[in-house]
């Protein structure tokens, strides 16, 4: 069995195109060699379904790669929404720095209800003041919060939780089972993906980028969120070649729907965190039994064992627990929190997942059993810790007008141009067929039934 278990080689893809972002961490090096184990695995999908008459060679541009990890969107003659909410960010506490993720509602209202102030950022400064870190995270966490103290390296590889992640695999395989593929008609060279039914439970960003890039291969991917969920500040970068829906799945009849549409599934990518689905009522032993043929790719933010493998999570909450900002505030001389240029948790969490899907189905595809990946947020923060520079940092990577399609895209907002895609196996050329669109903007089912 060959499932993907970590980085590939460099040797063994074409790489282009140099600079990078400017980080105490190999950001950079890290977008390339992500989007390049995609590239490995669907060149592996392709020669084993005999699409391609010989290996397709990988190739993977080094800049573009990196620009991917930011915003792949550009408005023409609009704004993006603000990605964060008001009280959102780093506050100074009595004896450190805490991180409060506020964007949610019920989020924003727990921290609130701890630090007992209205929303109104002065008085937050004021009331976390007074706090200690520690004290302050497990207050908001148990209140139904999130937020992140800032630790140390050293801190967070001493700490129960930053043991246990260190313990995982980059990508953990579990649950081995043979499955059976179905025949996609419409698979080319040119769109191997093409066909390829992706039900998407995933939100905010790592999940959905991995859906996002099977997209861009020819896959038919159907996002499923709450009713009235929206997330403004990152819909119009990752909603791009997906049909989106609103199901409520707390509801008996939102439940059966969604059933429905696993039964009709070949991948299942989802970001709840260890028994969530169970209490949906969406056990593996059900899933087994509507869709027994299924790849199934999950995350989380803190990791699949130990005390906070149930905690929730974002991308800069794990960057200051895990010593990610804490590094960057020693490397940039800073007197605050530095985090990374972007989101790369996230990012090259959601390429490794993509990746994570095709490595199961070139398994299946070859006659092998397969089993179902689990990666997190936190883990992939390990990988970034250890990974070393190739280049130098002053050659700064800054998106430009050539960096960007010719093609206007008219998103479901207003038009602007996308990035030019970062990878291409043989002659398989990312393209999406729709441009980004409104969550719940389409009805929950599959459009290739429909037709």
């Amino acid at each position: 069995m060959s499932l993907l278990s970590s980085l590939p080689a460099v040797d063994g893809y074409r790489k282009k195109g140099s600079g990078a972002l400017p980080s105490a961490f190999a950001v950079s090096e890290l977008a390339t060699a992500s989007v390049a184990a995609v590239g490995q695995e669907l060149a592996r999908l392709m020669t084993a379904l005999n699409l391609a008459p010989t290996a397709p060679e990988v190739t993977v541009d080094h800049r573009l790669a990196s620009l991917w990890f930011g915003y792949s969107f550009k408005p023409d003659g609009w704004d993006m929404p603000d990605l964060w909410d008001a009280i959102a960010g780093n506050y100074q506490t009595s004896d450190g720095w805490i991180r409060l993720h506020t964007n949610l509602p019920h989020h924003r209202d727990a921290a609130l209800r701890v630090l007992e102030t209205p929303a109104d950022r002065d008085a937050v400064v004021q009331a976390v003041r007074s706090r200690t870190a520690a004290e302050l995270e497990t207050a908001i966490v148990a209140e139904g919060g999130v937020a992140a103290a800032m630790r140390r390296r050293s801190e967070w590889q001493d700490h129960p939780q930053g043991r246990a992640v260190a313990r995982d695999p980059l990508i953990g395989w579990q649950g081995p089972r043979s499955i059976k593929l179905r025949d996609r008609l419409k698979a080319t060279e040119a769109r191997p993906l093409a066909g390829l039914r992706v039900l998407d439970l995933t939100r905010v960003l790592a999940g959905p980028v991995s859906t996002r890039t099977l997209a861009g291969f020819g896959a038919e991917v159907l996002r499923i969120d709450p009713p009235e969920w929206d997330e403004p500040g990152v819909i119009p970068d990752i909603s791009l070649g997906k049909t989106c829906a609103y199901l409520d799945l707390k509801t008996p009849e939102g439940l059966e729907c969604l059933k429905g549409l696993l039964t009709h599934a070949d991948v299942f990518v989802h970001g709840y965190r260890p028994g969530a689905l169970d209490a949906l009522g969406l056990t593996k032993s059900q899933r087994d039994e509507l869709a027994p043929n299924r790849v199934e790719v999950t995350l989380d933010a803190y990791g699949w064992q130990g005390p906070w493998s149930t905690r929730r999570g974002f991308d800069s909450l794990v960057q200051m627990s895990s010593g990610l900002a804490h590094a960057g505030m020693d490397w940039a001389s800073a007197d605050k929190p530095t985090p990374l240029p972007v989101q790369a948790l996230d990012h090259a969490t959601g390429y490794l997942m993509a990746a994570s899907v095709l490595s199961a189905l070139a398994e299946a595809a070859s006659g092998n059993s397969i089993m179902h990946a689990h990666l997190s947020l936190a883990r992939t923060a390990e990988l970034l810790a250890v990974l070393g520079k190739t280049g130098p940092d002053d050659k700064a990577i800054e998106a430009t007008a050539k960096d960007y399609a010719a093609a206007i895209e008219q998103s479901g907002w207003g038009p602007g141009h996308r990035l030019k895609p970062a990878l291409s196996v043989g002659k398989a050329k990312m393209r999406w067929a729709s441009p980004a669109s409104e969550l719940g903007s389409s009805e929950p089912g599959w459009p290739s039934l429909t037709i």
